[in-house]
């Protein structure tokens, strides 16, 4: 049975307080298992419905998916200071750093090949059930997302939005990426690659990490060799945001 402080950490109520876990030791990692999941109450409520929302959330079948992308904390793989967002884009996870050498593990979903971004940047901005508008060379790709385009005011927001009910937008050096960290009905293919480049969470996993992250985290997007270990520093925060890959 998972002990209150882990609980309360994975349920997202654990805050924003990066030390609370100091104290933590690997005896109390939960075990990371590939075999095939079955019902388990703690993670039912976890990825349970969530009705509060402005668009009510229905419950993920979360029995259908890999255990190991379940939302857990974990030892922390990354060498990455506390505080700092890293998606391990090999194994189609991200990890927020504590201290105590733990991390907050989530499974993610990733662009296919030739659609990626990797390196660091900052979190510039977070957003509720944010509205989507794909930028003009996915438009040129598919014709019929014309009527989402940002001429047209984009996507209104709801529960098929393709950046689902938080979005945390990836700048780097400034300038908008165009990536963005953001959640997906389409639970199914977290663990995969199959979007335009964007890292999918399942909806109630990215509300429960925009709720631990403040604007200006810092984020590592890996692909192939680590990223160096210098950090960049938020840019202006009068930048606006862009259209998005999702």
């Amino acid at each position: 049975m998972l002990d209150s402080t882990r609980r309360s950490f994975l349920l997202g109520s654990g805050g924003l307080a990066l030390s609370a876990l100091a104290g933590c030791n690997t005896t109390q990692r939960e075990v990371v298992q590939s075999a095939r999941p079955v019902a388990d109450p703690f993670y039912a409520e976890i990825y349970g419905p969530k009705p509060d929302e402005m668009f009510p959330l229905p419950a993920i079948p979360y029995e259908k998916i890999d255990r190991r992308f379940y939302r857990q904390m974990v030892d922390n793989p990354t060498g990455e200071r506390p505080g700092t967002i890293v998606v391990d884009t090999a194994n189609h996870f991200l990890y927020l750093t504590y201290e105590g050498n733990q991390a907050m593990r989530y499974g993610v979903g990733l662009g296919r090949a030739g659609f990626e971004w990797a390196g660091r940047g900052v979190i510039q901005y977070k957003r509720q059930w944010p509205r989507w508008t794909p930028p003009d060379e996915m438009i040129a790709r598919q014709p019929e997302l014309q009527p989402y385009s940002a001429a047209n005011g984009g996507m209104a927001p709801g529960l098929m939005n393709p950046l689902g009910a938080r979005a945390l937008y990836i700048f780097k050096d400034g300038r908008d990426t165009i990536y963005r960290l953001h959640g997906s009905p389409e639970w199914w293919t977290i663990g995969k690659s199959v979007s335009s480049g964007c890292v999918r969470l399942m909806n109630q996993d990215i509300i429960d990490l925009y709720n631990r992250v403040p604007d200006g985290t810092p984020i590592v997007v890996m692909s192939g060799a680590a990223a160096a270990p210098q950090m960049v520093m938020a840019p202006d925060a009068s930048v606006g945001p862009g259209p998005d890959y999702y």
